[in-house]
């Protein structure tokens, strides 16, 4: 007797039809411009400029912004073809009960980052409303801040499409002002934005200094890099397109312009904070560089785009993973508010200082997942999933016990390599969980565990919206509708 799939088939993590797919390219580089603005990126400038001059560290920033949104986009074709979001998929690689390991500490990280990214956004809010009305309570800023955000992201990807739409262009015209006005502040401390360094180094030491930012970038954003098919999932792409650049062209405008460009902004910022008052964390600076009502507006871009942040780069994935692990009896508001208890109680105010390294590391550990869907999804599989036995419990990706040992095994490697050779982190994860893992999948795993699209590579059976396929999974099987390509843009 077959056991039950009902626990694999949570209505929130279900393919997405084609008739769903709601954000175009402008649509999603919008909300690209809202998640960028992060404490990380201001961090990454800030460090950087104590060994390098501006000009190098905004070099470093686009060349880890570039190759990070490289990556995102190769590893966002899953959600664009087959509409899977990243904890389903997910079971291909490490199987129906193992993903929930490597999704979980995906999943916590995202929920640790809504914690941080929050209590920075409810500074920013205390510093407006002290500066207006007096008023001086982060704890209750914290507790409003956060419960909106997690309300809008339970409300789903068009409220936080619209949301995005409101905040972007507020985000991009407070930035420049707020860049103005700390390199004003620099000025007045008698230093050049663009030539002084705390500490310069040279030779070798530059070299290693150069490649912690890009390293630095590319492994704060591998989390979403890994976990983008549960965001490109929604975006539009039209049917029966072959070309991988045309079917992908809305993500590669978002993940290969918009973010490089918002992103380097936003280093930039830090940087030039940093300069400015010898702190990276922009409240702290402009509350030195301007004062009363031109305060509170520069802060406001603080807050919004910490909520832009938050709901796509934080909750969703977090919420999406939650309601994997739990089934249909953890629908994805319900992973929303998880994300938000596990936020709160690791009391992000407390972690203000340490978490940023921290979870960079944990960035880079993740970089060997992104290497395992890369092989399993292109080399391996070459875009053709049986999807419908990704929704089994008894299916093809049972494996041994519910675990793709030849994914667990390659991760746990590539993930200590990665570790242990952190300047370079995000490569080795990606490079050393790649290779282990074709090697030990092909030559092992699936030669013990046979893969319906590997013994027979049918395009009309196992691709998705390339060739016109809606996967149907509450009815059991798939549907091929035969319609029209829409158009691509918002």
């Amino acid at each position: 007797m077959k056991k039950s799939s009902g626990y694999l088939k949570s209505p929130d993590l279900l393919p997405i039809s084609h008739s769903d797919k709601k954000i175009g390219s402008l649509g999603f580089s919008i909300i690209w411009v809202g998640m960028a603005v992060v404490l990380a990126a201001f961090a990454i400038g800030g460090s950087g400029v104590q060994s390098l001059p501006l000009g190098w560290v905004i070099v470093a920033t686009i060349i880890g912004s570039v190759a990070i949104g490289i990556f995102m986009t190769i590893i966002g074709d899953i959600g664009i073809e087959h509409g899977l979001s990243f904890p389903v998929y997910m079971r291909a690689p490490f199987g129906t009960i193992g993903t929930h390991i490597p999704s979980i500490v995906r999943g916590v990280t995202a929920a640790c980052w809504f914690g941080i990214n929050t209590y920075f956004g409810a500074t920013a809010m205390n510093g407006i409303l002290n500066a207006l009305f007096q008023f001086d309570n982060w704890f209750i800023c914290f507790v409003l801040f956060a419960t909106v955000q997690l309300v809008n992201t339970a409300l789903g990807i068009k409220a936080i499409e619209r949301f995005a739409d409101l905040a972007a262009p507020i985000i991009i015209i407070i930035s420049a002002w707020m860049y103005t006005s700390l390199s004003d502040k620099a000025i007045e401390q008698g230093r050049d934005v663009w030539t002084w360094v705390e500490s310069p180094v040279t030779g070798g030491a530059a070299l290693t200094a150069f490649m912690v930012v890009v390293m630095a970038n590319m492994g704060f954003w591998a989390t979403l890099a890994a976990d983008m098919p549960s965001l490109s999932r929604f975006i539009k792409a039209p049917k029966n397109e072959r070309n991988w650049f045309k079917r992908n062209k809305a993500q590669i405008f978002g993940n290969i312009i918009a973010m490089p460009i918002t992103n380097t902004f936003m280093v930039i910022i830090g940087a030039v904070s940093y300069i400015a008052v010898l702190n990276y964390d922009p409240v702290v600076a402009l509350q030195e560089a301007a004062t009363g009502f031109i305060l509170g507006i520069l802060l406001l871009m603080i807050v919004l785009a910490q909520w832009s942040t938050n709901t796509s780069a934080n909750v969703i994935p977090a919420a999406t993973i939650f309601s994997n692990v739990g089934g249909p009896k953890v629908p994805f508001w319900v992973g929303v508010i998880i994300a938000g208890v596990i936020g709160i109680v690791v009391q992000p105010w407390s972690l203000f200082g340490v978490i940023v390294p921290a979870l960079l590391v944990i960035g880079g550990i993740l970089s060997a997942i992104v290497g395992i869907l890369f092989t399993d999804y292109y080399v391996i599989r070459k875009r053709r999933v049986n999807v419908t036995d990704l929704y089994e419990a008894d299916g093809q990706f049972k494996y041994m016990n519910g675990v793709n040992l030849a994914g667990m095994i390659s991760w746990i490697i590539g993930g200590a390599a990665a570790y242990y050779l952190s300047t370079y982190s995000f490569i080795v994860g990606f490079l050393v969980g790649a290779i282990i893992y074709y090697f030990l999948a092909k030559y092992w795993w699936f030669q013990k565990y046979e893969q319906a699209e590997l013994v027979d590579p049918s395009d009309e059976k196992y691709l998705g919206i390339s060739v016109g396929r809606d996967w149907d999974i509450e009815a059991g099987k798939e549907s091929v509708l035969v319609t029209e390509p829409i158009n691509t843009q918002v």
